[in-house]
């Protein structure tokens, strides 16, 4: 009787873990920290970013900050991926657009993802590509 649910069991967990990945994404940009956290499961996807930033010579005086966002993403071409989040309560929306290459991804931000990242913190990596972690 218990080999009977063990082997039904074993399938599914396998099966999951075939259909499911995770790809994080990290930068260190002087005293800026990326992370993203991009996860497939079937045809699902979901993208969770976060950012701790401390003051850098150019931003003397500023407060450090720490910042995350995540949400259900779409892709819309072949390495490209868009993630909204909306604001809650109102009718706008922090965008994300993640463009992959084979070592990481860049992200762009839309204005309204000030809403989560507010002072000097932001989820735009600026043209820099935050690296792919096995």
């Amino acid at each position: 009787m218990k080999k009977k649910k063990l082997l039904p069991m074993l399938a599914l967990l396998a099966s999951g873990s075939a259909f499911g990945a995770t790809d994080h994404y990290l930068l260190r940009d002087g005293s800026h920290v990326y992370h993203m956290k991009i996860t497939q499961i079937g045809d699902d996807l979901s993208v969770s970013a976060d950012v701790n930033f401390e003051p850098n010579a150019a931003e003397s005086g500023k407060a450090a900050c720490s910042a995350e966002v995540s949400g259900e993403a779409k892709r819309v071409g072949e390495n490209e991926l868009v993630m909204k989040k909306q604001v809650e309560g109102e009718a706008r929306y922090c965008t994300l657009k993640i463009h992959l290459t084979p070592t990481g991804a860049k992200v762009e931000q839309s204005e309204d993802c000030t809403y989560y990242a507010a002072g000097i913190c932001h989820f735009d990596s600026n043209g820099k590509e935050l690296t792919r972690w096995k």
